[in-house]
């Protein structure tokens, strides 16, 4: 069965390709490569006209919530998710809550012709499936949502069976037409330095030794970045919106 709601501490860090070399090297060591180790992963991110749940991350407030879709290269599955976040005093909470519909049925869905409560029947799993696609029809209809945004990048994942995970997204792109999990050829570039590397951590409780006596040796130190919050900044600078 697929895990549907997600509750753990989340770092964000950028490092380097020189960075990410060594730290793979002790992570392979302590972590085992997830069962999808390397992926492409798109997310189609839902927003008002004024974009005010992208704004909400921006803005960074105790409280932010956000409505994707995602999907897998080569996967026949979307994966439509409520991801909320809270401020803590030393760390960042995050929930993750998500029901799993076909390609096909997210068409229906963005098209509004089925809701999604319908559509996450076909393969529900559990009876939090329907409260989450209840939950995300509520919220969408309430706020005006719709596909806005897609963000792509290339993933490695490493996980532990304590519920810490380590992963590296590279090669960041974006688009605001074409919103669709297919590939095209008018992505846009986020850095234009392609070492740029977003490393996250995302444990259940303390980071275990080895890995805070590394990125005390590399200096690399927690950083705000949300993917959606800077692609959005560009694409305004992108179509000169001050």
């Amino acid at each position: 069965m697929q895990e549907k709601v997600f509750d753990r501490v989340e770092k964000k860090y950028l490092v380097t390709a020189r960075d990410k070399a060594e730290l793979v090297k002790i992570i392979g060591d302590n972590l085992k490569k997830d069962t999808y180790h390397k992926s492409e992963v798109f997310n189609i991110y839902f927003d008002n006209d004024n974009f005010d749940l992208i704004t909400q991350s921006i803005d960074w407030t105790d409280f932010k919530e956000k409505i994707r879709a995602r999907s897998y290269g080569g996967y026949d599955r979307v994966f439509v998710e409520i991801k909320t976040k809270i401020r803590g005093k030393d760390n960042n909470i995050g929930y993750k809550r998500r029901v799993m519909i076909t390609k096909n049925d997210f068409e229906e869905f963005v098209s509004g012709r089925q809701n999604l409560q319908a559509l996450s029947q076909k393969s529900i799993e559990t009876v939090d499936d329907l409260q989450i696609a209840k939950e995300a029809d509520y919220l969408i209809k309430k706020l005006d949502l719709k596909p806005k945004i897609l963000v792509v990048y290339d993933r490695e994942s490493y996980k532990d069976s304590d519920g810490l995970r380590i992963t590296f997204d590279e090669n960041l792109r974006y688009r605001d037409q074409n919103l669709s999990f297919i590939k095209a050829n008018d992505d846009k570039i986020y850095f234009e330095d392609d070492h740029n590397i977003i490393m996250e951590i995302k444990a259940s409780g303390a980071l275990p030794l080895w890995l805070v006596k590394k990125m005390s040796e590399f200096k690399l130190y927690p950083q705000q970045f949300s993917k959606i919050g800077n692609i959005y900044k560009k694409l305004r600078k992108d179509h000169n919106v001050q």
